[in-house]
């Protein structure tokens, strides 16, 4: 009997030890590059919503971090119709396209409201089954939803 308690001991002992690596080497490792996507769908959020994407890239040390996507549709859209877009937000919209931000413009919506991707801000495709089937895509890739 004093045998099998030892070998338990011993065993078991193997086994934390084990574990207690496996655990450090978890640690170490390299954290992986978030990939998040922004759902904007309210007119009245717009303003809000492109400053959690500039605070984000700001908090997380920009683009080499972090993947963002941003997929509007509804009334929200009607904000990047470069004819009547505030300039601030053309500015920043520029800054996030060439930061690499994906800026996906709901086919659904650009229909509804007539409108063509020439008639958005530069830096704008087409989500062309829909916004709210881009964000199920997205999210099915990794992506974080997260609509402010």
């Amino acid at each position: 009997m004093h045998r099998r308690s030892i070998l338990w001991g011993t065993l078991s002992a193997i086994g934390a030890a084990f574990a207690a690596s496996r655990a450090t080497a978890a640690t170490e490792a390299p954290p992986q590059k978030l990939k998040v996507v922004y759902h904007l769908d309210d007119l009245d959020k717009v303003n809000f919503v492109i400053g959690n994407i500039q605070n984000h890239l700001d908090g997380v040390g920009g683009r080499d971090n972090v993947t963002i996507a941003l997929v509007v549709h509804g009334r929200a859209l009607k904000a990047f119709h470069s004819a009547a877009a505030n300039p601030d937000l053309a500015k920043r919209v520029g800054q996030f396209t060439r930061s690499g931000i994906e800026l996906a413009a709901c086919r659904n919506t650009m229909k509804s409201q007539n409108i063509g991707l020439k008639d958005l801000l530069p830096g704008f495709v087409a989500a062309e089954r829909g916004g709210v089937v881009r964000l199920a895509e997205l999210q099915s890739q990794g992506y974080l939803y997260l609509r402010p």
